[in-house]
């Protein structure tokens, strides 16, 4: 039995539905195990694939004495009543496909995700996996038509961290002693914050070379295609799962913690209607607040370029959902 609070009363465990029992779902399932006080739903199309999976994980926490709820499902009348929807299903882009034919067909997996998770759990906060990150994102808000402040993506924090990481490594210091801030679009045009990039207290600039500073920063761009490169079939999980369950814990514990994440902008940085790597205040409703840190003139152009790429995907999704 689950304890906590004033007097050891018992804690009611909050429902998390995650979609697509892949390597990345199957990740963020079995950390939202461990820390227990959650009911885990995995739903995938895959026939005995998120039921295997559940299974496997609950025999898991038997070993490791925890007694975390998860099954698995093949549909959605298991999700009904989540706290927080998860979507991490989605196609990769295969040799040869164009990036508008991936963007077609994750619309419309992502479309029909929502659809059916939303329709059961309409207080959900959806939180999207899915790539493009930052078209999936809109995608997610447009279909569901909830407030924008329950549609929320990754792509932030694990941008973020694979920077901390490589400046740590650089720098032979515990990754905790770094701290930084990447905004803007996944992958590519991810805007790293200089000026709020710190080790141990110091600015990061005061303790790397402009020229190792420039060659972190590309390889963080990059992390994601590194990895993909060392795999030969498949991408990164570990990472973007833990990404996940931190963004989940901020908002269904309610801390309120800052984070980066891709949240839909309504004037914010001046841009309105799309969604973007900004940094957010997660809490029990899920975006509480969109925070607005001073840009340098470089960062400002770098940020609106990334704007304008994360743009021309919306309105793309506009075309293809019909504006």
């Amino acid at each position: 039995m689950r304890h906590g609070g004033a007097g050891g009363c018992a804690m009611t465990p909050r429902k998390v539905t995650v979609v697509g029992a892949g390597n990345v779902g199957g990740s963020i399932a079995q950390r939202l195990a461990e820390r227990q006080g959650y009911d885990i739903v995995l739903v995938d199309i895959v026939d005995g694939l998120p039921q295997g999976k559940a299974l496997d994980l609950a025999q898991a926490g038997a070993v490791r004495g925890e007694d975390s709820r998860i099954i698995g499902a093949g549909c959605y009348d298991e999700t009904a009543g989540s706290d927080a929807v998860v979507i991490t299903s989605g196609m990769a882009r295969k040799p040869g496909m164009s990036r508008s034919a991936l963007l077609a067909t994750n619309i419309g997996i992502v479309q029909s995700v929502v659809r059916d998770a939303s329709a059961r759990s309409p207080a959900a906060i959806l939180v999207i996996v899915a790539n493009p990150l930052d078209a999936m994102t809109y995608v997610a808000w447009r279909v569901s038509g909830f407030p924008r402040r329950r549609v929320v993506g990754m792509a932030g924090i694990l941008d973020s961290a694979r920077f901390r990481l490589f400046i740590a490594r650089e720098l032979n210091v515990p990754v905790s002693e770094v701290q930084a801030m990447v905004l803007g679009g996944h992958g590519d045009a991810m805007v790293p914050l200089i000026r709020h990039t710190t080790v141990g207290g110091r600015p990061v600039n005061e303790c790397l070379s402009p020229e190792r500073l420039e060659a972190l920063i590309t390889r963080t761009r990059n992390g994601g295609a590194e990895i993909v490169n060392f795999l030969k079939t498949g991408s990164a999980y570990y990472a973007p799962a833990a990404s996940v369950v931190q963004m989940v814990e901020a908002m269904l514990r309610d801390e309120g913690a800052v984070l980066p994440c891709a949240a839909l902008c309504d004037g914010e940085y001046g841009l309105t209607d799309i969604s973007m790597g900004v940094p957010v205040r997660l809490g029990k409703h899920g975006v509480e607040e969109i925070l607005e840190f001073d840009l340098t003139p470089d960062e400002r152009a770098a940020f609106n370029l990334s704007a304008q790429g994360v743009r021309d995907l919306c309105r793309e999704v506009d075309k293809l959902l019909g504006a």
